[in-house]
């Protein structure tokens, strides 16, 4: 952040990335009533008159003919924080959306600044947005129809959650693989609310793995707070697999050393509908 300023950071961080900003963004990120909130969108545009446009249609501000980042840095990383509720970057706000995320996840790479505002905009507006996607099993970028709805840092990368067309399901879709610059298309009906794995809560039980030394069972018990010996961890379901890579638990083989695993899987067989390749 260039100045100290956290009400024109929050300002231009949304004009930049999506394209319009208004009183109740500062008002809920900032817990303001609407006159505080009036008072510094009023500001910053008496010190950067040109910067914003009025849009009646929107009742927002949108990016104006002179809008330059003075209090950001423009870095993908920057929004993703903030989108995902990362206090680093601002200690006293909260994020406006309650997106999951298990970790800091460094930035993503080789994602341009214009494909990501076309994928916010895509997904703020829910249309259909035509990409070039650079799968693991194709050495060539392919090219999909995909309606993107959330953001999710799993710990270990960014991905974009989204109906695909092509796949007739919604996907996860890795940040850094996306190629070109997308096309963005009319509005879809394939929105949030369709996605089942997305909208269903599963629990996922984890316990100390059983070849551990006793010893070692209750001092991992200790550590995760656990009660009759399991861990109870609540998430959507279509992060489960995202969620036990976090905690190191291998679903497939246990790992040679109990020591090295630590925890194992107690509900398999009720998670494996969400469970990757098994």
């Amino acid at each position: 952040m260039k100045t100290n300023n956290q009400h024109y950071w929050l300002i231009e961080l949304l004009t930049y990335w999506e394209g319009e900003v208004c009183t109740r963004h500062l008002r809920e990120f900032f817990g303001l009533s609407r006159q505080q909130a009036s008072k510094h969108l009023q500001s910053y545009l008496t010190n950067y008159p040109d910067h914003l446009d009025y849009d009646p249609s929107l009742k927002r501000y949108v990016p104006g003919p002179a809008f330059t980042a003075t209090h950001i840095s423009c870095d993908v990383n920057e929004y993703l924080n903030w989108l995902t509720g990362i206090r680093s970057l601002m200690p006293s706000g909260k994020s406006l959306l309650s997106l999951p995320h298990f970790a800091i996840s460094p930035a993503p790479r080789r994602v341009s600044n214009q494909v990501m505002r076309l994928l916010v905009k895509a997904l703020r507006q829910q249309r259909r947005l035509e990409v070039d996607y650079l799968s693991v099993s194709s050495a060539d970028p392919d090219g999909r129809i995909i309606v993107p709805h959330a953001f999710v840092n799993t710990g270990l990368r960014w991905h974009l959650r989204a109906w695909c067309e092509k796949n007739r399901a919604y996907r996860d879709f890795v940040l850094s693989r996306f190629r070109g610059v997308p096309d963005l298309l009319d509005r879809s009906e394939h929105g949030p609310e369709n996605d089942e794995a997305w909208n269903t809560e599963v629990n996922v039980i984890l316990r100390p793995d059983p070849r551990l030394k006793p010893t070692q069972q209750s001092a991992l018990e200790q550590d995760y707070g656990m009660e009759n010996s399991q861990l109870t961890l609540t998430c959507r379901a279509a992060l489960v697999h995202y969620l036990l890579q976090e905690m190191q638990v291998n679903i497939k083989v246990l790992d040679g050393s109990p020591e090295a695993q630590q925890l194992v899987l107690v509900n398999t067989e009720e998670l494996r509908p969400w469970l990757f390749n098994i």
